[in-house]
């Protein structure tokens, strides 16, 4: 290749690392005939001649409506290994190959086809190649940023190219993208002259001109430049080339342009079914020999026996300058000989109809129908995409079109979900495909301006839905308005239209849906019945939603405890349903650990919650965790993880909008400068999350950070300002009986006491904390120690300040066990030996397989849990060993408890004052 030295020598990096077993993902992206293609082609002839096993994929127009089109291309060489995976895996692996029942868990397809390609690579390594990504279907999409994400530990590289204009929607990895720019001026001459060296000087100028650096066009316009009509000298450098291709089969006989043609409409098919429509199309057999005049102009070539266009731009070219007329008759030849493919055979019957055809759109919408029953919306959507094309009534075509894009939402298409809303007439809404937009509107962007007008307009839109009878709709459109309540902490007025909106449904105050609603807009009205009613229920294993709902609740009024205890449950069932997205939002329970002093789960849960959020696009989610994991990080002293979390934080584009993320994130601001020995900065910070025209004030959750206020108060002389701050706090714990505002009334009231009534309300404050509250436990004996000390009671100082040494040890709260060994220190005893271990680090993900290895879990029931490949597990075991100075899997529990008991590493139990 001329003139990619640059591009080739990191391509050829990433092979050379893919070899020795630290795969990544690549997309190249570029305009049309920049040369992605070309790329692709030379590392693939790299890559075999190095020994890797070469594996390819190339989206089509036609069939990025077909669900996992791409992923069977892909995976066809590969089938064989298909019987050598666990029975979950291969069953899953149905949905890519054959029709199956049962809702097709796209992330559980893609554990399987990691590990498929993880056990092809145990032999050689493996080179993913796949082109043109702006039209892969969706299916096959998530799957590949799935596996492209899940590489760094194998020998396994994943290279695509995409369209300049839609990478963005298509990166497959966190990998930096790879831009094709065109060539320079002395590479484009080189180019030219290799490859056309007999041109004239006038040809020649014109074609570099016309060029513009764009490596196909110097290869192809000098093969074509006479065929070009004139007028194509002003067509753009796209189109110019397609009428370059298209000229080029001027020449070719009645038979091979048939054959083209149906290649150009179905380029998948295979060989004899191309013959046989290409035989329908001419009226008369059509033999190999019309494939082998496309060879011959260099228009076709075979890969194996499949035929496969040269470029991607040969063959819109073909299918564009066909007349209508031929390409309605090349699709009616197809719906023919497809008929026993009922999705390519419906497609092509509808690709075949000009005008309304209300019979066909009925077929369609039956097909639909009976996708969406068997779980698959993947393959309902575009068959109602279709269906909308061939129908009269503009009411009706709406309403196809907003239900394709709730079944698109449904399955995180964000892209095709806007695309199918923007052909809809909003004119034409009733008042259920209104409230379905509204739906649709919201899973595809959580717009963050204006919240209470849009919270205003979902109430609304869900009551005449719900008049008329469509109440699931309903209530779907009013729990997402109710959650923008919490999230974005709507003003009263919508909190209450919401909750009077629910109201007059008369719905069972017992039903998961009612409490989270009522929990997320009107916690203080509701809150004792909550707390009770959240209390009474038992949990249920198997209802990922109803335990989801209840989890939600729980954390949006403070009952922390409860909250970890549903979400753990819902995480459960929904990581053995492979259902990643609602993964993420369950693993929000690690909102609430870091205040049970969990914060080693917390660090764990918020860490692959990220991943996860990224990876299903659950930003608002992202956010929550984000903030979770710099809180823990601060709490643990790891200050420069947590400083990087709070940029990263604070620099999403929606953090400004979201207080329910801000105030956690002010919080952890104020540890920092606690910490720091800054407590005025710490306790302005503060203040401010209790402010209303404050962007970090939350009218709920600003009472998780009560303590630190108190704190911060105490420590900066500011004691007076505070009471003040918290003058409405008894009132609401009242209303609102939570464990977090139990834990902020009492925590305040004893930090805050005045001497002569300090004593008793220590007592009172320890007796009356929630017993999960493990953290606030500790910090109120470090701080009844610290009062004790003030009042030169050194000796009775030490209990409380040991109690909170020891707490926050076993916690792993570094900040505050150092600050209570100080303060032993100042009360005459000895702070004892900070545990050694704690400076063993393990990353959140090893954390996880440790303990899971520990447990007896095999590499590969590991894999499965985490959703990575079980030789993945395998790399980080053999880093986890020697960190933690073991040699086998059967001493990794007392490693771990080791780790988290306090015991110094390869030694006794540290001696405690």
């Amino acid at each position: 290749m001329i003139g990619r030295d640059e591009e080739l020598r990191t391509v050829r990096g990433l092979l050379t690392d893919a070899a020795a077993g630290r795969g990544s993902a690549l997309l190249i992206h570029g305009t049309a005939g920049v040369g992605k293609s070309a790329v692709l082609r030379t590392a693939g002839a790299e890559a075999a001649g190095r020994g890797f096993r070469v594996l390819r994929a190339s989206g089509v127009e036609t069939e990025q409506w077909l669900p996992f089109a791409a992923l069977q291309q892909l995976l066809q060489s590969t089938v064989p290994g298909i019987r050598t995976l666990p029975a979950p895996l291969r069953l899953a692996l149905d949905d890519v190959f054959r029709p199956a029942e049962g809702e097709p868990a796209i992330f559980r397809i893609g554990l399987a086809v990691l590990e498929l390609l993880a056990d092809a690579a145990d032999r050689r390594p493996v080179l993913v190649l796949v082109d043109d990504v702006q039209w892969i279907d969706s299916s096959s999409r998530d799957v590949l940023r799935f596996v492209s994400r899940r590489t760094r530990h194998l020998p396994i590289l994943v290279l695509a190219a995409g369209r300049t204009h839609s990478f963005d929607s298509f990166s497959l990895s966190a990998h930096p993208d790879l831009r094709l720019e065109p060539l320079g001026e002395q590479a484009a001459t080189r180019l030219l002259d290799a490859g056309a060296p007999e041109l004239s000087p006038a040809v020649r100028s014109f074609v570099l001109e016309h060029a513009a650096g764009n490596p196909l066009a110097l290869v192809e316009l000098p093969k074509s430049v006479r065929g070009v009509p004139a007028q194509a000298d002003n067509l753009p450098l796209t189109l110019r080339l397609e009428a370059a291709f298209a000229a080029r089969t001027d020449s070719a006989s009645r038979e091979c342009r048939a054959f083209l043609l149906a290649l150009a409409a179905e380029p998948h098919a295979p060989l004899d079914r191309l013959l046989e429509a290409s035989s329908r199309l001419c009226g008369s057999p059509v033999s190999v020999d019309a494939l082998q005049q496309a060879v011959e102009a260099d228009l076709v070539t075979l890969v194996g026996r499949t035929p496969e266009f040269q470029h991607p731009l040969m063959r819109s070219a073909i299918y564009t300058r066909a007349a209508v007329a031929e390409r309605l008759a090349a699709h009616r030849a197809l719906a023919a000989v497809m008929d026993d493919l009922p999705d390519r055979h419906l497609m092509h019957l509808a690709s075949s109809t000009l005008g309304p055809d209300e019979e066909l759109a009925a077929r369609l919408e039956r097909f639909a129908d009976a996708s969406q029953a068997g779980g698959k919306p993947a393959a309902a959507i575009p068959a109602l995409r279709q269906a909308a094309e061939l129908v009269l009534d503009a009411g009706r075509r709406t309403d196809i079109l907003v239900r394709a894009a709730e079944l698109a939402g449904e399955i995180n298409d964000r892209a095709q979900t806007q695309a199918l809303l923007n052909r809809a007439d909003m004119n034409e809404l009733g008042p259920v495909a209104r409230a379905r937009l509204m739906v649709v509107s919201d899973k595809a962007a959580f717009e963050p301006d204006e919240p209470q007008r849009r919270i205003h307009d979902m109430v609304t839109a869900a009551a005449p839905a719900f008049d008329t009878g469509a109440r699931d709709v309903a209530e779907n459109l009013l729990w997402r308005a109710a959650a923008r309540c919490f999230f974005q902490d709507g003003d009263a007025r919508v909190r209450a239209q919401a909750a009077q909106e629910l109201d007059r449904w008369d719905p069972d105050p017992d039903a998961p849906l009612v409490l989270l609603v009522r929990a997320y807009t009107e916690p203080y009205r509701y809150g004792t019945d909550l707390v009770e009613r959240l209390a009474s229920r038992s949990p249920d294993r198997d209802d990922g939603r109803t335990q989801h709902f209840l989890g939600s609740g729980a954390m949006a009024v403070g009952e922390s405890s409860s909250a970890a205890r549903f979400m753990a449950l819902a995480s459960a069932a929904w990581r053995s349903q492979g259902r990643l997205g609602l993964l993420a939002r369950s693993l929000a329970a690690s909102w609430p650990r870091p205040y049970l002093g969990q914060l080693d789960q917390a660090r764990e849960e918020s860490a692959e919650g990220l991943v996860l959020a990224e990876e299903t696009g659950e930003w608002i989610v992202w956010l929550g965790l984000k903030a979770t994991a710099g809180l823990v990080a601060a709490m643990r002293g790891e200050n420069e993880e947590a400083a990087r979390s709070q940029r990263e934080l604070r620099g999403h584009s929606l953090f400004s909008a979201m207080p329910y993320a801000a105030v956690t994130a002010q919080q952890t601001d104020a540890l920092l400068a606690l910490y720091g020995g800054r407590p005025a900065e710490a306790y302005e910070l503060l203040a401010r999350a209790f402010d209303p025209d404050d962007p970090h004030y939350h009218s709920v959750r600003r009472w998780l950070l009560a303590p630190d206020l108190a704190d911060a108060a105490v420590a900066a002389g500011t004691v007076e300002p505070v009471r003040e701050v918290l003058a409405g706090l008894p009132e609401l714990a009242r209303e609102l009986p939570s464990e977090m505002m139990v834990v902020a009334r009492v925590y305040t009231d004893a930090v805050l006491a005045p001497d002569d009534l300090a004593e008793e309300a220590y007592a009172a404050a320890l007796a009356a904390l929630p017993a999960a509250w493990t953290l606030s436990h500790a910090r109120l004996h470090l701080h009844h120690g610290r009062w004790l000390r003030r009042q030169r009671r050194n000796v009775d100082a030490r209990t409380p300040l040991r109690l909170a040494r020891d707490e926050f040890d076993r916690i792993g709260a570094r900040p505050w066990a150092e600050a209570s060994r100080e303060q032993l220190r100042a009360a005459g005893a000895s702070g004892g030996r900070r545990n050694a271990t704690r400076g063993v680090q393990l990353s959140a993900q090893q954390r996880q397989i440790a303990e899971l290895a520990s447990q007896g879990l095999s590499n590969r029931e590991i894999g499965e849990r985490l959703f990575i490949s079980h030789r993945t597990v395998g790399a980080h075991l053999y880093q986890i060993y020697p960190r933690l100075g073991v040699t086998s899997r059967g001493k990794l529990a007392a490693a771990l408890a080791t780790l988290d008991q306090g015991t110094p590493a390869g030694g006794a139990p540290g001696r405690t004052a």
